[in-house]
């Protein structure tokens, strides 16, 4: 199989079962948040995962950046099947894929100025000189729009788009092949979120990175989003291009989505 037609991430049947707390000791509730998903994560193309609150989007993330094992099912990354996970598999997983969150703050620490936070993972991961570490630093707050003055500051000294701009250089400090954005502008204000939008679709396109886009609004999922994969109570109830999905939509769940969310930027 050919690098262009090999899945970045691949899951094939994958389940998530939690124990609910509110089971006893003998007869524990059963709770599936992830139920039976299969999908691909393409080079170059961006997957957007859609649903509303508990539909187990935020799960199926978890598997796919590798923080969490899957109850059953496989989890493909770059066509090498993965099982329980050693500190160096997990280490190898973050140079293969990366996340941008809701809230940048859970990437950024609020005592470190930005030029170390986005060293830091070069640091542990020994990549380059520390030239060539500084060099790269210097690129990455370029690429996403911020002054080299911004490298000198503290988080609490930036705005919140200016915070995710930096979550995103961050992100993409080891050059993954995959990132991870998990509702990235639902904290940002409205004026601020195209811009986000518009920063990651560029950095995609230039880079040549495969994206997952993940939030609960279907009208920006397909924004920024070449397929779409749209949950519901844990289960994968569409897949498809994104044009496809929105025009000739198979599932009701998926017509209720698209009815409920006119505006591409409403919170």
């Amino acid at each position: 199989m050919s690098q262009t037609t090999t899945p970045v991430i691949e899951l094939r049947d994958v389940r998530v079962v939690y124990s609910a707390r509110t089971g006893t000791l003998f007869t524990p509730v059963e709770v599936n948040a992830v139920d039976g998903v299969s999908l691909s994560v393409m080079p170059g193309r961006t997957l957007g995962i859609v649903g509303e609150s508990g539909s187990g989007k935020t799960t199926t993330a978890r598997i796919l950046l590798g923080l969490e094992q899957p109850t059953s099912g496989e989890v493909w990354f770059k066509g090498h099947l993965t099982g329980r996970r050693n500190a160096r598999q997990r280490k190898d997983i973050g140079r293969v894929v990366s996340a941008v969150f809701q809230d940048p703050a859970t990437a950024l620490n609020p005592r470190m100025v930005i030029r170390d936070a986005l060293r830091d993972p070069l640091d542990v991961h020994g990549i380059g000189s520390g030239t060539e570490r500084a060099a790269k630093v210097r690129e990455l707050i370029e690429l996403v729009g911020l002054p080299a003055s911004a490298l000198d500051m503290l988080p609490t000294q930036l705005s919140g788009g200016q915070r995710q701009r930096v979550a995103i250089a961050r992100a993409l400090v080891l050059d993954p092949d995959v990132i991870v954005a998990d509702e990235p502008t639902s904290a940002l204000d409205v004026s601020v979120r195209a811009q986000i939008l518009n920063l990651l679709a560029d950095i995609k396109s230039e880079l040549g990175l495969a994206m997952v886009f993940i939030s609960h609004d279907i009208q920006t999922v397909r924004y920024v989003s070449d397929d779409i994969a749209v949950m519901n109570r844990g289960r994968l109830v569409e897949l498809g291009p994104a044009e496809e999905v929105f025009t000739n939509p198979e599932d009701a769940y998926t017509r209720t989505l698209l009815g409920a969310a006119p505006s591409l930027l409403a919170g």
